[in-house]
C-alpha cells in the first residue's frame, strides 16, 4: 500500500515587507514550511542581503529558483524586447513557472502575504488544481501597521531599499515611478546605467522601447530635479509622511498606478 505524500506548505520570499513578515508570522505556526526565492538575476543588492538575513532568522534554507535561467536568458527568447505592463513575460517565466515547477504535482498549500487592509487583488493564484492558497494576514485581520510591527519586533526591520523605493522587484522594474528611477540613479548609478543599455530604438518602425512609459532613462536623468520637485509637491500636505517610504507611497508622478506584479512585490 502506497503511503500518500504529505501536503507541502510553501511560502515565497520576494524581498518585500509583506512576504518577510508572513514568513516570520508563520514560522512557528507551520514548522514544516518550505521557503523559496525566485531570483531573477536582476535583484537589488538590498534584496539579496535581506533574503540572506531572512534565511538566518528562519533557521531554514530559502531555496533559490531559476538557476541558470535569469532575466537575460528569457530576454533573448523574446527577441530582446522589453517586458511591459501589457507583456509581463518576466513574471511568467521568472516567478510563476518556477514556482509551479518547484511545487511539481504535489498537493501544496501556498501562503501569500495579502493584508486585511488591501483591496481584493488577483494575479497571484496558480491554475494548478493541486495548489491551494491561504492568506493568513487577511484571515487574521492584520494590516500594514501590524506587518511593520512584526518586522521591527523580529529585529530585522524593513528592507533597506524602502529608504528610497516603495516595492521590491527587479532593479529595472517597469512599474517603478519616475522618482524611484531617480532613487536608483542616486543609490545604484551602476544599475541605472545597466538598465539604460536594455532600452533601444527600432529604426525600421521608429518605435522606442523604454522602461518608463513614454520616456527614456536618459530623459529621466535630464529632468531629475524636476521629477524630484514634482514628487515633493504631490505629497498630501494634510498628512506629514513619517519617512521616505511613506512619501513614495503618496506620490504618483503621473506613472501607472498599477501596484506591480504580486508574485514579485509581496
Amino acid at each position: 500500500m502506497t503511503t500518500p505524500k504529505p501536503i507541502r506548505h510553501l511560502l515565497g520570499i520576494s524581498g518585500g515587507k509583506d512576504s518577510a513578515a508572513l514568513a516570520i508570522y508563520m514560522r512557528d505556526k507551520v514548522p514544516e514550511m518550505e521557503y523559496f526565492f525566485a531570483d531573477t538575476g536582476a535583484e537589488l543588492p538590498e534584496t539579496l542581503e535581506f533574503v540572506n538575513l531572512m534565511e538566518d532568522y528562519l533557521g531554514k534554507e530559502i531555496v533559490r529558483l531559476n538557476a541558470g535561467r535569469d532575466f537575460d536568458f528569457y530576454m533573448k527568447l523574446h527577441n530582446n524586447y522589453l517586458p511591459s505592463a501589457q507583456q509581463r513575460w518576466c513574471t511568467i517565466n521568472l516567478k510563476l513557472k518556477p514556482f509551479e515547477d518547484f511545487a511539481g504535482n504535489d498537493e501544496v498549500v501556498q501562503y501569500v502575504g495579502i493584508r486585511a487592509d488591501e483591496p481584493e487583488r488577483a494575479g497571484y493564484l496558480s491554475s494548478k488544481p493541486t495548489i491551494t492558497t491561504r492568506l493568513p494576514f487577511r484571515e487574521d485581520g492584520l494590516a500594514k501597521e501590524d506587518i511593520i510591527n512584526i518586522l521591527n519586533e523580529s529585529g530585522l526591520g524593513m528592507p533597506k531599499y524602502y529608504e528610497w523605493r516603495s516595492r521590491s522587484g527587479c532593479y529595472f522594474c517597469f512599474f517603478q515611478r519616475k522618482i524611484e528611477w531617480i532613487g536608483l540613479l542616486e543609490h545604484h548609478p551602476d544599475l541605472f546605467e545597466a538598465a539604460k543599455k536594455y532600452e533601444k530604438f527600432d529604426e525600421k518602425t521608429g518605435k522606442r522601447y523604454t522602461w518608463s512609459q513614454n520616456e527614456s532613462l536618459d530623459e529621466i536623468f535630464t529632468r531629475k530635479d524636476e521629477i524630484k520637485a514634482k514628487a515633493a509637491l504631490k505629497i498630501d500636505k494634510k498628512k506629514k509622511p513619517k519617512n521616505l517610504m511613506e512619501s513614495l507611497s503618496l506620490s504618483d508622478d503621473d506613472d501607472n498606478e498599477d501596484g506591480g506584479c504580486l508574485m514579485c512585490t509581496l
